[in-house]
């Protein structure tokens, strides 16, 4: 039997590919400050596929470098270029905001965030996480 793989690696891996169990599991590894690279990488695409639920669209561009990056929230939809609506963090920063360990504007005031853009603002979503890393009910 042959094995198929891809004849590449992509460098960023959508969200919604992670498994919400093993996300939740690699969250709690981090915040237990435990966490593998490969358990960060996973606890960071776990906490956009939430963002994603909770704020559906293609306006704005989430980047997690180099783990993943994903597009929400309502609006008018980016397709070419340098989005209109960028937030761009360390995935330390982007796991404190989705778990409420850090707010929006701390993040901001102290340059932990680069945002441009008119919709750029994810505070009306934050946290995203309840403690035991479920979603946070909205």
């Amino acid at each position: 039997a042959r094995s198929l793989q891809p004849a590449f690696a992509a460098p960023i891996i959508m969200a919604r590919f992670t498994a919400k169990d093993l996300g939740r599991a690699a969250l709690t590894a981090w915040q237990s400050g435990s966490a593998s690279e490969s358990q960060l990488a996973m606890a960071v695409r776990y906490t956009l596929t939430v963002l994603e639920e909770l704020a559906p669209g293609r306006s704005v561009e989430v980047r997690a470098p180099p783990y993943a990056v994903v597009q929400v929230v309502e609006g008018p939809r980016h397709t070419r270029g340098t989005p209109p609506n960028v937030v761009e963090t360390d995935a330390d920063t982007w796991l404190s905001l989705a778990t409420g360990s850090l707010s929006w504007d701390d993040a901001i005031s102290d340059a932990r965030i680069s945002a441009s853009g008119d919709r750029c603002d994810l505070s009306p979503y934050l946290p995203l996480l309840a403690l035991n890393g479920a979603p946070n009910g909205r």
